[in-house]
């Protein structure tokens, strides 16, 4: 970001792999260092992007922040709940910017749909994906689904209150596939699907509010909103499509800005101006929270059928 103008710069690369941490030093004119304990005697560091495994990021996280340093973490936050309500509450503690990388947040689609929420009712909801050899040490709920659990919590804003899901390993151990029924306190309904073992790749959300269904694609960064009857008059004889306006809203800023560098800018925004990140880490806690529960509704389904221990 530094080379496209952003007043930041790349101060430091850690890697265990030593080789490969000096090449991206050298590419980007950084010092390289090859574990976390030598990052921290280097004391121009304000803020750091935290991208390894889940597993990992509460050892990670929690020296940087009692260093004083700001963090962007990889989703999902942590691998319990235990440990994301321990990063939560160090964050507090030490008056960190934290954020989570939840990327979706900043798709121009979904930027795009936010000032048009009113009461969503329904969501159908797909993520496929090709299998690759990526991310395997977490189910495809928290590889995949976890965007959509994020998203859909921000647009409904209402707590879950029935979960009802089915999961199955193909390729792997663990969850490859997981089809999710969500019921929310407000009388929403939310049915989530997510695969890595598809033939092709699919990324939409669409949910119905009243008088309004929208269609969002995240690959496209496209929003289509289908309003009934926006003006109150009768359908033009012959004509039933009249009853129906089709509007593309789009973001006044920013409309086709690539999501990672979106949220890349607004986490440095965040640290230069000490406010809250568009995705905190309680966001980040709550969508993981739903997550596991899913996989504890899947984990019961299993056994209720008698499938294959999931592990």
């Amino acid at each position: 970001m530094e080379q496209q103008g952003e007043p930041v710069r790349l101060a430091a690369i850690v890697d265990a792999d030593a080789a490969r941490a000096d090449a991206v030093a050298r590419e980007f004119n950084a010092r390289a260092f090859g574990s976390l304990e030598q990052l921290l005697t280097y004391r121009e560091i304000q803020g750091a992007s935290i991208a390894v495994p889940t597993r990992d990021h509460l050892s990670v996280a929690r020296p940087l922040i009692e260093a004083g340093i700001d963090v962007l973490v990889e989703k999902p936050i942590a691998s319990t709940l235990a440990e994301a309500d321990e990063l939560v509450q160090l964050a507090a503690q030490h008056q960190r910017i934290a954020q989570v990388g939840h990327l979706e947040r900043f798709n121009a689609a979904v930027r795009a749909t936010y000032p048009l929420l009113n009461h969503p009712l329904f969501f159908e909801v797909h993520r496929m994906s090709v299998f690759t050899p990526r991310s395997l040490d977490v189910d495809v709920v928290l590889d995949l689904m976890i965007h959509d659990i994020d998203i859909v919590l921000s647009f409904v804003n209402s707590p879950v209150e029935h979960i009802h899901a089915v999961g199955l390993p193909v390729l792997t151990d663990k969850v490859d596939i997981a089809n999710v029924r969500l019921e929310f306190a407000s009388g929403c309904v939310a049915n989530l699907t997510a695969s890595r073992v598809s033939t092709e790749r699919v990324r939409k959300v669409r949910f119905f509010q009243p008088h309004q269904y929208l269609s969002i694609d995240y690959g496209r960064q496209d929003l289509l909103v289908f309003t009934v009857n926006p003006s109150g008059t009768n359908p033009v004889p012959g004509q039933p499509d009249s009853m129906i306006q089709v509007t593309k809203p789009v973001v006044a800023v920013g409309a086709t800005e690539e999501p990672l560098r979106a949220e890349l800018r607004s986490f440095l925004a965040s640290v230069r101006t000490r406010s809250k990140p568009v995705v905190s880490f309680e966001d980040g806690r709550n969508a993981l929270a739903v997550a596991l529960d899913i996989l504890s509704a899947i984990q019961k389904h299993s056994q209720r059928i008698q499938l294959p221990s999931l592990r």
